[in-house]
């Protein structure tokens, strides 16, 4: 494994690039921040807002999907507040025991700007066995969910005629990843790698049918070509902490007074389903880093700490995994801690990590080391 010379992030991250110096993307995406023209970009932002904006005042002007999460807030107070217009919120729950903070924030995030919330609440039974199969065979226990989240705004915004739909950031772009080209348009973001399609014939069997996973499939291509999906991230200068600022300032909760997770530093991302939280942790296993990579590289690149700051902070939590999201996920899919770690065990990449003489996996080169 190496690693970025600015941040902390290795070059297992699937689809990254490290340049000819050592410093990954989205470091220098970070750096492209300081010269990009900000205001032409908002001018940009205005013409296809009032492209979208409808003269009837009952109508929905555009979608912005949600989770309730920090990022979500800002989104939804920047296009309704600033941008003046009426969005239709979607989201996806995933049917797991949420947090309080979870539960408060999206019903928040509708009572704090004045707009209506669909949700999609998938058949559960159908997401038991999808993920339990997609959690043994690919290591991915969230693929149902993830791919909802990406692909259910498109059916709502064909079924009620609402072209314009307004995701958050391009992650690819922003934390490194194979769809790197800087672009407002979200149309290929199903290809970034969080929820990429599964061929349905992996899947079907006989607890797991084709309607089950109707929603998973975008909508055809004549009705994709009638949308137009953007990231806010490409017009308005994306920062994941001030957004996290000011949801604080707008009702937002994070888990300061309810939960202290184990296998990370900051208590405000993430926060609405422990369950949910096994499908990053598996990024461990499988490419070296896990969360508190994630947030010490993006720590380092807003200025917020120093690059050692960062090792100590993944030295001390990268590795370990929640026992509380571990508890929830086992119930909800009926696994023992046997069978659990059984599996995780299997995900392991032999080319990165070894085992210890008490039969632990370590990494080879940790970034302490390097």
């Amino acid at each position: 494994m190496n690693y970025c010379k600015k941040c902390v992030m290795p070059d297992t991250r699937p689809g990254i690039y490290f340049d000819e110096v050592g410093i990954c993307q989205a470091c220098r995406a970070e750096e492209q921040k300081d010269l990009t023209n900000w205001n032409e970009r908002r001018k940009n932002l205005d013409d296809i807002c009032n492209k979208y904006r409808r003269n009837n005042e009952g109508e929905y002007d555009c979608i912005i999907a949600v989770s309730g999460g920090k990022d979500s807030h800002f989104q939804v107070h920047y296009f309704k507040e600033i941008m003046n217009m009426n969005p239709l919120l979607v989201s996806v729950e995933d049917n797991f025991e949420m947090t309080s903070a979870g539960k408060h924030n999206l019903q928040n995030i509708s009572e704090r700007f004045g707009c209506h919330l669909i949700t999609l609440k998938p058949n559960r039974k159908a997401q038991k066995a999808i993920m339990k199969k997609t959690f043994e065979k690919y290591g991915k226990p969230t693929w149902y969910i993830d791919r909802l989240i990406y692909t259910y705004p498109l059916h709502i915004a064909n079924k009620f005629n609402i072209p314009l739909i307004i995701y958050g950031e391009n992650i690819s772009y922003e934390y490194g990843g194979k769809e790197r080209i800087e672009t407002y348009s979200a149309k290929n973001q199903l290809n970034n790698g969080v929820a990429s399609d599964i061929p349905y014939d992996e899947l079907l069997d006989d607890n797991i049918s084709i309607n089950d996973l109707i929603f998973c499939k975008p909508p055809n291509q004549e009705v994709i070509d009638k949308l137009n999906p953007i990231y806010l991230s490409y017009f308005v200068r994306w920062n994941s902490y001030a957004n996290y600022i000011f949801a604080k300032k707008n009702g937002f909760k994070d888990l300061s007074h309810e939960w202290t997770r184990e296998h990370t530093f900051e208590n405000f991302d993430q926060i609405e389903t422990p369950a949910y939280l096994i499908h990053p942790w598996l990024k461990y296993p499988k490419f070296g880093h896990a969360s508190a990579t994630d947030y010490a590289s993006k720590f380092i690149r807003y200025g917020l700490i120093s690059r050692d700051e960062g090792i100590d902070l993944v030295k001390k939590y990268d590795h370990r995994i929640d026992q509380r999201s571990v508890k929830e996920f086992c119930d909800f899919l009926g696994y023992t801690l046997t069978d659990f770690y059984f599996i995780i065990d299997s995900f392991y990449n032999n080319e990165i990590f070894e085992k210890n003489k008490f039969g632990e996996w370590v990494l080879k080169n940790p970034i302490w080391e390097n």
